[in-house]
């Protein structure tokens, strides 16, 4: 009877087995195929980082920004600075930063320089423009220049209006892009360091935050040592020195071509 019994288990022992061979031949099929997805998924995974690598390195390598802070002051060293020939070139001309100014004449003296320069002024004040319009001449002007004022206000518009988001588009594309004054400290990753320079409440009620359109990893410090902003300046210099802060005066421009950054002087 004993003989019976283990006569009649045998084959459970044997169909476990079998079941256990099955399932591990299964597996390791499986094995397998993940491998075989495994492999062909790193290579490919390695083409789209050095592919999304080499978008990264063109789109540094095409911008063109002459930051300053007196456009009038220094605009005789643009061409040399950026070497981009202007002489009847588009300029789309943002004076939205100064409209609630005081003392705007840098404004028109910017706008004669640009002139002087052989450059066909196009006016886009973002606040009182469409959309359509704003979309039109950011996309088809040769470049753009956005004038000082208010730095704060001028984040406010250009948000509001999404110029910001056009502008920043342009510029990665390789268009020039001239800033004055707020028009250069707006480029850089945060803003709130311009607080000792200008008034950054009582204009901009809907700004939520201090993050800059961060087209450059600096943060330009204008008027140094110029009058009237001589204590202003270097108190901003003073309260951020952990951050990396280019300093200009009203006789010098930053001039950024690809990921080559420096600092010129009018001579």
């Amino acid at each position: 009877m004993q003989n019976y019994i283990k006569f009649r288990k045998a084959p459970n022992y044997l169909l476990v087995f079998s079941n256990f061979a099955v399932l591990n031949v299964k597996c390791m099929r499986y094995r397998f195929i993940i491998f075989l997805i495994i492999l062909i998924f790193i290579p490919v995974q390695a083409v789209y980082s050095t592919n999304d690598r080499e978008v990264l390195k063109h789109n540094i390598s095409m911008k063109k920004i002459f930051l300053c802070s007196s456009f009038a002051d220094v605009a005789s060293i643009l061409s040399e600075s950026i070497s981009v020939p202007l002489r009847g070139k588009t300029v789309a001309f943002i004076p939205t930063a100064s409209i609630h100014e005081e003392y705007t004449q840098y404004v028109e003296d910017a706008r004669v320089a640009l002139d002087s320069l052989g450059l066909i002024v196009k006016e886009l004040e973002i606040t009182q423009c469409s959309k359509n319009e704003m979309e039109e001449v950011l996309t088809n002007c040769d470049c753009i220049y956005v004038s000082g004022g208010n730095t704060f206000f001028l984040l406010q518009e250009l948000r509001k209006t999404g110029a910001d988001k056009y502008i920043i588009e342009q510029v990665e594309k390789g268009k020039l892009y001239i800033g004055e004054s707020a028009g250069a400290m707006i480029l850089a990753p945060n803003v709130e360091y311009a607080k000792g320079m200008d008034d950054c409440y009582s204009l901009t009620p809907e700004l939520e935050d201090f993050v800059g359109l961060g087209i450059v990893g600096f943060y330009p410090v204008v008027h140094f040592d110029s009058f009237p902003f001589e204590e202003a300046a270097r108190e901003v210099v003073n309260k951020n020195s952990h951050l990396p802060l280019k300093i200009i005066t009203n006789q010098q421009a930053i001039a950024v071509v690809g990921n080559n950054i420096v600092i010129k002087e009018r001579k």
